[in-house]
């Protein structure tokens, strides 16, 4: 058994907390570094079903930080404090990785895993995969629905950012001279302004493109001696079709 901050230093010397978003939030969000560490659970989320169902003196660690913007109190009847509040009567420590592993980790497993590229560099954040072939194959690489804008048939250099990556796009999209863009949560104006500059759009959902998290974090894990326990989190979405 190890405590919480030998854990931590093992989680940064993975994927460094210094190399997340300055909006970010990665990193301790809820525990004591003294304490000691039973069980550890991964997931993309963390919901109040995981909270109620997670071992008392355990750690979490989660993709997307539970705490995000600065709390001005603590309302146990509203979001996040009453999942807050049952991880600290538990004894629950939480650690979350997010733009950090997004950097190290989960945006290269989705482009080689996912989507078959093994060419393909890193600027910033995102994965430019630079090579030529058409838009329609591109297509069919997601088993899945997807939302899309096509501009061009042929397309010869793609930006790649796992979960919602339009803001960290728009700060390379000229730069490298992209053609189409894959990311998650997309929205209509952002469509309008890429559709205008000619660069066609993938919108891969955020859920799809990071559910991966836990699944690739697991075996470094097991190098600690720990068989971590991947929460099965399903995407809260249902779609409906006619």
């Amino acid at each position: 058994m190890l405590k919480l901050k030998e854990i931590y230093k093992y989680l940064d010397s993975i994927s460094p907390f210094s190399l997340q978003e300055s909006w970010d939030n990665s990193g301790l969000l809820i525990g004591n570094m003294e304490s000691d560490i039973k069980d550890i659970y991964l997931t993309l989320e963390v919901t109040k079903e995981l909270a109620l169902s997670a071992k008392q003196d355990s750690l979490i660690i989660s993709h997307h930080p539970l705490i995000f913007k600065a709390l001005n109190k603590l309302d146990f009847l509203d979001y996040p404090s009453n999942i807050i509040e049952i991880l600290i009567k538990k004894n629950i420590s939480l650690i979350a990785m997010h733009t950090n592993f997004d950097i190290t980790h989960l945006n290269k497993y989705f482009v080689e895993k996912i989507l078959g590229f093994n060419n393909y560099s890193m600027a910033e954040i995102a994965c430019i995969v630079d090579d030529k072939f058409e838009f329609d194959t591109l297509l069919k690489k997601f088993d899945y629905p997807i939302r899309y804008s096509k501009c061009k048939d042929i397309i010869q250099k793609i930006a790649v950012v796992c979960g919602s990556g339009i803001s960290q796009i728009e700060s390379i999209y000229k730069e490298y001279s992209i053609d189409c863009v894959i990311t998650g949560d997309v929205k209509y104006h952002d469509v309008m302004k890429f559709k205008s500059l000619g660069i066609s759009i993938i919108d891969a959902n955020h859920y799809q493109t990071e559910c991966f998290f836990g699944e690739i974090l697991s075996p470094y894990l097991k190098d600690i001696s720990y068989n971590a326990i991947i929460f099965d989190l399903e995407n809260p979405f249902s779609i409906k079709i006619n």
